[in-house]
């Protein structure tokens, strides 16, 4: 017990501090201005493009769908040959706030990224080099490249630059909640901003805070009480090797999170009102009323901003020197 009042004594004082320094401790979000447009279009069409995989059928979109929330709703993603992945896909909406990427933090930034589900063998399948071939073999892609990086030849930095810069556009300015920051008062409900009252003083934005409502922080899952799962993940233990860090996890935004369910990286949370509960209990040793849970929830669901809107890309089409791609192994 002495350990959970210390636990908690700790995060009481990191909330004082983050609202000792900001009127609110979280910010609206504000749409880029430092866009390379051209290297965001070609971008564009790499993320949407299947020929980057070994199956020519896994595409970027496929686990980070931005029809749905930039995620693929699933508990983990479906890889080459049906492989079931071993962890939650993030949400790609807003993720260029992030302190780094995936899950680990393994990745410094989105073009560090991007290169990781093209070669690994459970999810798109595919060698660098392959991928970079398939480019070359397309002559559209290489009047394209030349164009935007101004080189005569593709190289797996330029797919990775292109890819990561269309997603910095991926942002969702304008949720109601940053209306109501902004001082249209009348854009939450009497429910909804309760719920946002709970959420700074039950010690929610001790973590979950800044511009993407988390992202910018590791924190160990089962802070307070353990967290039980099956999923093999060991958070940041994998990168640093350190078994300190074992379970610690980048806290994940919150924004549009009604629509990135299922929850926590193993997906293990379904709807909303179970992760405010189990948030609440592992993390903040509270156990929340069902009507402050459904307040918080509701609170949650202001932060669904307005999604990318942008003509779906029309790829290049393949030409005889083009790779075949290999289909899955029927099982």
């Amino acid at each position: 017990m002495h350990l959970k009042r210390l636990i908690l004594a700790t995060l009481t004082v990191s909330v004082l501090t983050t609202s000792a320094f900001a009127n609110e401790p979280i910010q609206p979000i504000t749409v880029p201005t430092n866009i390379n447009s051209a290297q965001a279009e070609l971008g564009k069409k790499l993320y949407f493009d299947p020929r980057l995989s070994k199956s020519g059928f896994i595409s970027c979109n496929s686990c980070h769908n931005l029809s749905m929330g930039g995620t693929d709703n699933l508990t983990t993603s479906i890889g080459h040959n049906w492989q079931e992945g071993p962890i939650n896909a993030p949400t790609v909406l807003n993720s260029s706030m992030n302190i780094a990427q995936f899950w680990d933090g393994r990745a410094a930034d989105l073009k560090a990224q991007a290169g990781g589900p093209i070669a690994n063998p459970k999810e798109m399948a595919f060698t660098h080099e392959l991928a970079v071939d398939v480019l070359a073999s397309i002559p559209q892609y290489v009047d394209e490249f030349k164009k935007v990086f101004g080189a005569e030849k593709i190289t797996i930095d330029e797919v990775t630059q292109a890819i990561a810069e269309f997603e910095k556009t991926l942002v969702t300015p304008n949720a109601r909640f940053d209306q109501w920051l902004a001082g249209k008062k009348e854009a939450l409900t009497a429910d909804e901003e309760a719920g946002y009252k709970l959420f700074k003083e039950s010690g929610c934005v001790a973590c979950h805070n800044g511009v993407a409502v988390g992202g910018s922080m590791y924190q160990k899952m089962g802070l307070v009480s353990p967290y039980k799962t099956d999923n093999p993940a060991e958070g940041r233990k994998a990168v640093t090797g350190k078994d300190a860090d074992r379970f610690f996890f980048k806290v994940p935004t919150l924004r549009n999170v009604e629509l990135t369910y299922p929850y926590f990286h193993d997906g293990a949370a379904k709807t909303l009102t179970e992760a405010v509960d189990i948030m609440g209990r592992l993390q903040l040793g509270k156990q929340f009323t069902t009507e402050e849970n459904a307040k918080i929830v509701a609170f949650l669901k202001t932060l669904t901003g307005e999604q990318p809107s942008f003509m779906l890309p029309i790829l290049p089409p393949s030409t005889d020197k083009t790779p075949h791609p290999e289909p899955f192994v029927k099982k």
